[in-house]
Parts: structure tokens; C-alpha cells; sequence
């Protein structure tokens, strides 16, 4: 998120309530309040459409940063619960609240949201919605069974360029798609360690699991772009690894070369490449990597199709579209923006740019209000468990001998 200024900040939210209209407030309980919480939650408090009547955190502090929050700001007095890690359950039990946001660390969304639709909430849930492929299968049965909204928060796909993108692929501008590429590459060594050497969660990570343990980021722009869950499916994966070598000699380095973090074990490679097969014979190539030390690198995609291809890397984004430009010369972008920018952003992009993840949150969020409104999610449970599901199968395509593994159809 933005580091705004208390006085951009109270100036968006009094904007946001005059431009919004005066629909009934979705109520909305938070459970998890910490760094990622917080921010979503200061974008929901600049909304005129919403209310957090209830907050949940393990960490005193949390709670009370998100509590004074919201009385500010919403001139509210939200419910606090924080009697340990089990207490988010009298959060569900309430019922001034209509739908719950999750963002706990990654092993708890799964559990949570599930709790969350069998308490007749409507679950909205960070990423990655879970950690285990038994975990995508009672996210589908439970929403099944209750009926239950859900919506996964996966802000990547409210990218600029990718929904520009998207935009020219859905009128056919890059002809029919064959190849998609799409990587998480960004470095996050010293997240993996609280000040006194001990691992954070994102450090056990790493210490325990294998393979592509945070895929949704990079799947998700290409599987809309591919109509994937709509039009073609996921089908099977290969995945291949690296050795694991550039976080331990950051430990060494940062601890010691003798301490206890030097010797830790790591599990997770620095690089994990997996390839994806769709029903439709295209193919995905993804690429998983927090331990390599590089800039981070937030929308890199490549689309191919058989008219035209775009290409990003590092800040620049290229296409080149065989019959509009130049023959075998890449064209910015952006010389295509007045004709395809995505109505998302032709409508509504200057107060997204005021948000985080390049106005992903705005948009995200946004559509989570219509969502919990209409109960009709553009990043529905079955998007959630086919794109989380690629971390514990590439796991498994890993321990089996970069084996392919089948992808489930949880749609069928």
C-alpha cells in the first residue's frame, strides 16, 4: 500500500464518500489485522459502502492499531476478539456481520474460510486460499454444501497492463492463445527472520515446503486471459527446482557463518519453474522465486497467440500485433491504451492509483462489494482451489521426479 499522509489520507476518504452512492453498507469483519490487513482494511475505512463492525487479531497491538482505526475513521465501535487463535469463531457467530476478510498467514485461509461459509458468511480470503489439495476439496464441497459466498483476493489480475491485456485478448487482437509465461520473482530474504534470528511463518515456509508455494500472483492474470475455469481448464504440471542456496548464505552472512540460522535447512529451491498443460493444448510456464537476490518482479508476463504476443518485463510492457505495427518490431503498450485501456480503468483509474499493488486493491476490493451484493464472484472457489492448487502439486511433481501430475477438475 501507498505510504499516504493522514491528510491524503482523511482528503480520499472524504472524496469516497461523496462519489459513492448511498447503497446499504456491506458489513464486513476482519480477521487479521496485521501489516497486509491493515492495509486492506485503510482502503475498505476510505468507502462510504462499507462497515467493519468486528476485528480479530492474536497480537494485542494489531487489534488495537485496526480498532482505533475504525473508530476514527468510520465513527464506529467494532467488536474486538483476541483470546487466542480460536476466538475468530465468536467473530462468525455474530450476526451484524455479513461477510469476513481473511488475512492471516497462509495456512490459516483454508480452515478459516471454511469455518466462515458454514457460519452462513460470505468468506473473502487472501492468497493463496490454501495449502493443501485436501484443503481445495472441502473449499469446494463447503461452498457447495452452504451455498456460501467466496471470492479469493488475488489483486494481480487488476493490474493495468493486465487488464489492458486482457481486454485485447478477449477481442481476439493477439488471434488464438498458445503460451502464456508468468513468474513471482521477488526478493524477501529478510522476511523470512524476526529481529532475534527466529523464523517468521514466511520463514517456515521455505524451511518445510517444496515447490511453487505461492502461485496464485502469476496464474491468475494468464488464466483470465485464457478464460481458464470458463473456457479451458488446467490439466496436468511438471515442475523442476533449483537447488535451495541463496537464503543460507543470506543467513550466514546477516547471523553468522557458525549461528543456529546458518545451519537451518531450507527445503524450498531459489528457483522452481513449472510447466502447465491446458485442455486446449496451450501451455503455462511459471516461475516461483523469494531467495535470489534481484528486483522484484511484479508483472512479468508474456501472452502468445498465433496474431501477436505481449511481452513484460521490469517495468515495460511491449506488444506487437502482426498487421497493426511495424513487422517484426515490438510497440509500447501503451500506444494501444486509448483504444483498449479496460473500462475498469478508463471509468475509475485515477482513484485506483491511489491504492496499493498499482490500484489492484482498489479494483479487488471494489468487486468483492458487488460481490457479497450480488453473490456472483469474478474469482470464484473454484478459480481459488484450481490456482492454489498448483502449490501442493508441484510439491508432488517434484517429489515423484519432476513427474507430471494430474490437475483436478473441481468444477466437475
Amino acid at each position: 500500500m501507498n505510504a499516504w499522509s493522514r491528510r491524503e489520507w482523511l482528503a480520499l476518504c472524504a472524496a469516497s464518500a461523496v462519489a459513492q452512492t448511498g447503497n446499504e453498507k456491506i458489513r464486513i469483519g476482519f480477521i487479521g489485522v496485521g501489516s497486509r490487513g491493515t492495509a486492506l482494511l485503510k482502503n475498505l475505512l476510505t468507502r462510504a459502502d462499507t462497515s467493519v463492525p468486528a476485528i480479530c487479531d492474536i497480537d494485542p497491538a494489531n487489534l488495537k492499531r485496526a480498532w482505533d482505526l475504525v473508530k476514527e475513521f468510520k465513527g464506529e465501535v467494532p467488536a474486538a476478539f483476541g483470546n487466542g487463535p480460536g476466538d475468530y469463531r465468536r467473530l462468525l457467530a455474530l450476526d451484524d456481520v455479513q461477510a469476513v476478510l481473511i488475512a492471516t498467514p497462509q495456512e490459516d485461509h483454508a480452515r478459516m474460510s471454511i469455518d466462515a461459509m458454514n457460519a452462513g458468511k460470505f468468506a473473502v480470503s487472501e492468497v493463496p486460499a490454501c495449502t493443501t489439495l485436501e484443503e481445495c476439496w472441502e473449499l469446494v464441497r463447503t461452498h457447495r454444501k452452504t451455498k456460501s459466498g467466496y471470492m479469493l483476493l488475488e489483486n494481480y489480475r487488476y493490474n493495468e497492463p493486465v487488464m489492458q491485456v486482457a481486454n485485447m485478448a478477449a477481442k481476439g487482437l493477439f488471434g488464438e492463445l498458445t503460451y502464456a509465461e508468468c513468474c513471482y520473482i521477488h526478493e524477501i530474504r529478510d522476511m523470512r527472520f524476526n529481529k532475534d534470528g527466529s523464523l517468521t511463518w514466511r520463514g517456515e515456509n521455505v524451511r518445510k515446503n517444496i515447490g511453487d508455494i505461492y502461485p496464485t500472483h502469476s496464474v491468475g492474470p494468464v488464466c483470465g486471459w485464457m478464460g481458464v475455469n470458463r473456457t479451458d481448464r488446467l490439466v496436468s504440471l511438471v515442475t523442476m527446482a533449483s537447488k535451495p542456496a541463496a537464503l543460507q548464505e543470506y543467513a550466514a552472512r546477516r547471523f553468522g557463518k557458525d549461528s543456529p540460522q546458518a545451519k537451518i535447512k531450507f527445503q524450498n529451491g531459489d528457483t522452481n519453474n513449472t510447466l502447465i498443460r491446458t485442455a486446449l493444448g496451450r501451455l503455462i510456464a511459471v516461475r516461483y522465486d523469494t531467495a535470489s537476490p534481484r528486483p522484484a518482479g511484479m508483472g512479468q508476463y508474456s501472452l502468445q497467440g498465433t496474431r501477436g504476443s505481449y511481452l513484460s518485463a521490469f517495468g515495460e510492457h511491449k506488444v506487437y500485433l502482426e498487421g497493426r505495427g511495424k513487422p517484426h518490431t515490438w510497440e509500447p503498450l501503451d500506444a494501444y491504451r486509448s483504444e483498449y485501456q479496460h473500462p475498469y480503468w478508463a471509468q475509475r483509474g485515477g482513484e485506483a492509483r491511489k491504492s496499493g499493488h498499482g490500484g489492484g486493491d482498489y479494483f479487488v476490493l471494489a468487486d468483492m462489494i458487488d460481490a457479497v451484493r450480488t453473490g456472483v464472484s469474478p474469482i470464484d472457489v473454484y478459480d481459488a482451489a484450481t490456482w492454489s492448487s498448483i502449490r501442493p502439486l508441484s510439491a508432488l511433481s517434484l517429489e515423484r521426479g519432476s513427474a507430471p501430475v494430474d490437475i483436478p477438475d473441481f468444477k466437475g
